[in-house]
């Protein structure tokens, strides 16, 4: 028992660090847009056209992902995940043209990357029951460490060296990682074996059917689809919106735009988890409260992220926005998971995300194509009723779906 139990805190170490290279390899090539667009000669709409399709990659690939990941080995899918991102990351830097930057940054990185996440955090919840909700806070604080990271490095590193040297530094850990992983992770005890073509297509039938016939997984996806759609718009675009707005340096503004929205969101998470984890002992919809409040707590610091005058009131807003999104990310895979039966995770959780990224892959599009005509200040302020819109879909499931569509006790939720 005793193994069992480090051996789940080992796993989440490991995975923590190949987490924090999927969201560091992706930040970093939105910290040197500037100086890609400067370097390639390349257009605000371009420079959306490959943020939004790398995002829509990732929602495409992402439910083959999930069902793959339940039906063969999640160890290997998340080992295979991140050598292929982190080949292609490494590759990134010897682009020269539009058409090579869509190739390897928005398909060969996006499609490798979105087949982490549905395995990742179908073994995390796995591993862990009474500390899950801890576990996936923790897990998730590696994506705004890496992002905080990579806008520091990264900014240093291209200013220094070049943006192409960003991308040979961030593939090369991240393929050597990979090689570490496939040594210290063991294989997962849940797997649905389909022997026939009948069966897999039955099992993926059932997988849709849960979204279908369940309306908690449906309107939680939702309020998924729009934090990710305000996420995708501000990490592509704020980097440039500081730059720009205050004439920052690129490592200025690399750092400015991302530590103090990450920082408090790893403060948020936790604190999030932790209280999730108490709460739910009393009830299991007290996290759904939490998670509500979240989305709408946080609606009015993105407005305010996109209006204020000076860099201090930015970074308020920044803050604040950080800490309410940590809050409901400290919640989202534990509430959702608990209207699905542990043998369709990753499979469910893929399907959500080809929503969530196919959506979400419009934001930076529309931001850089209204760019021009609207300022970035007011289309960042205008992703706050997303925000709106989100917390509105938890309170609906909270009061009308989520205690027919649970499937676990409440001690496991």
């Amino acid at each position: 028992m005793e193994k069992k139990n480090l051996y789940k805190w080992e796993l989440l170490c490991w995975l923590w660090l190949a987490y924090f290279f999927n969201q560091a390899d992706r930040q970093v090539f939105n910290i040197v847009l500037p100086l890609i667009k400067g370097d390639l000669g390349l257009t605000d709409t371009q420079l959306g056209i490959i943020a939004s399709t790398f995002t829509l990659c990732v929602g495409l690939c992402t439910p083959v992902a999930g069902f793959i990941g339940d039906l063969f080995s999640k160890k290997k899918v998340i080992i295979t995940s991140l050598f292929v991102w982190s080949v292609a990351t490494f590759f990134t830097g010897f682009s020269y043209s539009l058409v090579q930057l869509i190739f390897l940054r928005s398909i060969a990185v996006g499609g490798g990357e979105a087949f982490y996440a549905p395995s990742s955090n179908a073994i995390i919840c796995e591993n862990h029951t009474k500390t899950r909700a801890r576990a996936m806070s923790i897990h998730q604080t590696s994506l705004y460490i890496g992002i905080i990271l990579s806008g520091v490095l990264g900014g240093l590193i291209a200013e220094h060296y070049g943006w192409r040297s960003c991308f040979y530094l961030f593939g090369g850990i991240g393929i050597i990682l990979a090689i570490i992983l496939s040594w210290r992770i063991k294989p997962s005890k849940i797997v649905t074996h389909a022997s026939s073509f009948s069966e897999t297509k039955k099992f993926i039938r059932d997988a849709f059917a849960i979204l279908i016939k369940k309306p908690s997984a449906m309107l939680l996806g939702g309020s998924f689809i729009c934090l990710v759609f305000v996420n995708v718009g501000y990490l592509t675009w704020m980097p440039s919106f500081i730059h720009e707005k205050f004439n920052q340096t690129i490592t200025q503004a690399g750092f400015s735009s991302m530590f103090y929205h990450h920082a408090f969101a790893f403060i948020g998470i936790i604190l999030g988890g932790m209280l999730s984890d108490k709460l739910a002992l009393k009830s299991k919809y007290n996290r759904l409260i939490i998670q509500s409040l979240g989305l709408l707590l946080g609606a009015p610091f993105i407005f305010g992220m996109g209006q204020a005058a000076t860099p201090v009131l930015v970074y308020t807003c920044l803050a604040g926005f950080g800490f309410f999104r940590g809050v409901y990310e400290a919640n989202f895979i534990t509430t959702i998971f608990a209207v699905i039966e542990p043998k369709f995770r990753a499979s469910v959780i893929g399907v959500v995300y080809l929503f969530v990224f196919t959506i979400g892959s419009l934001s930076p599009f529309l931001l850089g194509y209204f760019k021009q005509s609207f300022g970035l200040s007011d289309g960042l302020s205008a992703l706050s009723i997303a925000y709106v819109l989100g917390g509105c879909c938890v309170l609906i499931t909270l009061k009308w779906f989520f205690r027919k569509d649970s499937v676990l006790q409440t001690v496991e939720i």
